[in-house]
């Protein structure tokens, strides 16, 4: 980080030397004068009041910085980037719900939403069955049948510790879809269900879908006509007429658009088994997901269908969406998304069964679908989607950003910003290319309330000129996966947050960081090491589909307090301020574009490039300023040829194979030739030494 005076020590000629004009830099220090003498010149109080009162996103970022860094100058590590505001915490659902219940909860303990939330995540840890029947009731799910108890700790014939995480919700049966449609206390029929724009028709007012309009059982008049209940209906009899059995899997791979909404509703309604599959993936990894879940069928939209037939998939109901052209020949029995429909026209009654999701690699449970949706809401934001919140209300509506994901390019936020969401979700890459483009310039983002970021680690310096585009509203960082439902660790709107943190273990989570020893640190002494989790977690996975489940999160793990701790794999630090920081992962598995890839899926690629080739090691290396890794090759030669090799087009090569038989978002930013990869006396890879040697390379070139 650069030098920067402290906030009384900064003249108009500092200021004047960022660029800003001298009537300007006269003002800016006029009004930082007087928050200092009213606040001092190190203080949250002055940082707050700078924040919101002196800059704006048309003073250059530069001025930002040293107002930031200026008045945190000796402050520490975590310096606040933003405070909790009593009346704003009033509107959160956590608030909201301790302003009713927190002396309930709490006892003499409570002393109001603000100052007990911490005591509250702890209480949600101690007693996970009230806690959890809350928010149950709280979010009106509604059961088909209703659980038994909220949580069975010991199994009938087996120990806790054979069985670590319990048996939540048992006897229950709910179908999330179901429940997505209905009405409840909560929602009324002239809520905003989903709002978007049709890719290629941004000239066009951002159209709007109520609950009203979601049940009405007449045609929407948009380029995607069937969002309503009667469109879904027609998608899950479409399905009846394949004759599959009920439970099967059906696969996604698509973006989420309104037809990918369309399609999820309709299978899960229908009692049919969700496969999602990202639309960046190549076709080997289309495949390896569609026999791991046993898929009988996949939706999908004609510009993937070359890939997607590639994978050897079951049938293919294929999707033509505007601006693309139908030039792949379908093979004998895939389905046009026009003639799917036309199965579907003569409907006259579809029973609807109650059933269970499924994710790629980890089955997703009735409880884990409910989980993953209150975690998201408590976290502010939900991956992939930007989620709207009403001011007055709790309801949430979502605004579906156009398909990208398969282009290599990033999604422009103009789409959100025209449709005034108020939560606004990103990860760090994109936020980044906003930065460096300067592309965000000219938009509107006073709506903005909160932002949530999850994926990558992220960087201060992105985030606090994200912050600065929105007059400093918070930036909520989120972590979790799909084996745990939603997230562990995340940021709260009722605590203050630092940049690049985390300032809280989510509701009903309880997270150890292991020390050398392999047992957890105390839990208020600071310190860094592989992230364990409390293994009662309500929505967290209990089965693999091609793994033993035991073996993989519970086996040679610690026990703390009678209960068998669960491996996550992370590497984390807890600050002596109490946030935490994400390290990156423990074992080989890295973090590239929020996807998580291992060395050795990338290195088998890498590997047959080119025939001089005799090794590879992937390595990612995180930027010195924190943010996301970096993907870097070390290459070991056949003879001396790393000293004739173009290294650039190697990378471009390498580029290339990875972008097309693994991923198109994965780029190479630095090949690093070595004689050959350390390794040790058993002959493995030493991809630890070799992270940590190129960590002290010019991180300029990377």
């Amino acid at each position: 980080m650069a030098y920067y005076k402290g906030l009384d020590c900064i003249a108009v000629s500092d200021i004047t030397g960022l660029g800003i004009p001298s009537d300007t830099a006269d003002r800016l220090h006029e009004s930082l004068t007087e928050i200092v003498g009213n606040y001092g010149a190190a203080t949250q109080e002055a940082w707050q009041r700078i924040s919101t009162q002196v800059l704006s996103p048309d003073l250059p970022f530069s001025f930002h910085q040293m107002m930031y860094y200026g008045c945190y100058k000796d402050f520490g590590p975590d310096p606040p980037a933003w405070l909790p505001d009593p009346e704003a915490a009033s509107f959160t659902n956590v608030g909201q719900l301790l302003e009713r219940r927190g002396q309930e909860f709490l006892g003499s303990r409570y002393k109001g939403p603000i100052p007990s939330f911490s005591d509250f995540q702890e209480f949600s840890v101690s007693n996970p069955e009230v806690y959890w029947k809350t928010v149950l009731d709280e979010m009106c799910v509604s059961f088909s049948v209703p659980p038994q108890c909220i949580l069975r700790e010991e199994l009938p014939g087996e120990s806790q510790l054979s069985h670590p995480g319990g048996q939540w919700l048992p006897g229950a049966h709910v179908n999330p879809a179901r429940n997505c449609l209905s009405l409840n206390t909560m929602r009324t029929l002239e809520d905003i269900m989903l709002m978007w724009r049709d890719e290629g028709d941004d000239a066009l007012p951002v159209k709007k879908i109520t609950l009203k309009e979601l049940r009405s059982e007449v045609w929407y008049a948009t380029l995607y006509p069937i969002f309503v209940l009667y469109g879904i209906m027609l998608v899950a009899y479409g399905l009846e007429t394949l004759g599959l059995e009920k439970g099967s899997a059906i696969a996604i791979d698509m973006p989420m658009d309104v037809n990918s909404v369309v399609i999820y509703l309709a299978i899960v309604l229908a009692g049919y088994v969700v496969v999602s599959i990202a639309d960046s993936f190549a076709s080997n990894e289309i495949s390896t997901r569609l026999v791991l879940s046993e898929a009988k069928a996949i939706f999908t939209q004609v510009q993937f269908c070359s890939k997607v037939i590639a994978a050897q998939s079951p049938v293919a109901i294929v999707i033509h969406t505007r601006g693309s052209s139908f030039d792949t020949k379908l093979r004998d029995g895939d389905i046009s998304w026009h003639d799917f429909l036309e199965r579907a026209r003569d409907y006259k009654l579809i029973l609807i069964s109650d059933f269970v999701k499924q994710k790629t690699g980890t089955a997703w449970s009735q409880t884990t679908e409910t989980s993953a949706i209150e975690k998201k809401k408590q976290a502010a934001k939900a991956s992939g989607v930007e989620i709207v919140v009403t001011n007055q209300t709790r309801q949430h509506d979502m605004h579906l950003p156009p398909s990208q994901g398969s282009k290599g390019r990033f999604w422009n936020p103009w789409q959100a910003l025209d449709a005034k969401v108020t939560m606004l979700g990103v990860i760090p890459s994109i936020v980044r290319t906003w930065k460096i483009t300067s592309c965000t310039a000219s938009y509107d983002w006073s709506a903005i309330r909160c932002f949530g970021s999850t994926g990558e680690a992220s960087n201060v310096d992105e985030y606090l000129w994200l912050m600065g585009r929105a007059n400093y509203k918070p930036i909520i960082e989120y972590c979790g996966g799909t084996e745990i439902g939603g997230g562990f660790v995340s940021g709260s709107l009722l605590q203050p947050q630092s940049l690049a943190s985390f300032s809280t273990p989510a509701m009903g989570c309880s997270l150890f960081i292991l020390g050398d020893d392999g047992l957890p640190i105390p839990s208020n002494v600071p310190g860094i090491g592989e992230l364990a989790l409390g293994p009662i977690m309500f929505g967290a996975s209990s089965t693999l589909l091609n793994a033993n489940h035991y073996d993989v999160y519970f086996k040679q793990m610690p026990v703390w307090n009678a209960k068998v701790l669960r491996r996550h794999g992370d590497v984390f630090e807890r600050t002596s301020r109490g946030y935490y920081h994400a390290h990156g992962r423990a074992d080989d598995t890295m973090n590239l574009g929020g996807i998580k890839v291992s060395s050795v899926e990338i290195e088998r690629i890498c590997n047959l490039v080119d025939n001089t080739i005799l090794e590879t090691a992937a390595i990612g290396v995180p930027p010195p300023g924190g943010g996301p890794e970096k993907l870097v090759i070390a290459v070991a030669f056949q003879g001396s040829n790393e000293l004739t090799r173009d290294l650039d087009k190697l990378r471009a090569s390498l580029n290339s194979a990875l972008q097309k038989k693994l991923n198109p978002l994965f780029k190479v930013s630095y090949v690093v030739p070595l004689s050959s990869l350390p390794r040790t006396a058993t002959n493995k890879v030493m991809r630890r030494v070799l992270r940590q040697q190129i960590a002290q390379l010019d991180h300029s070139k990377l």
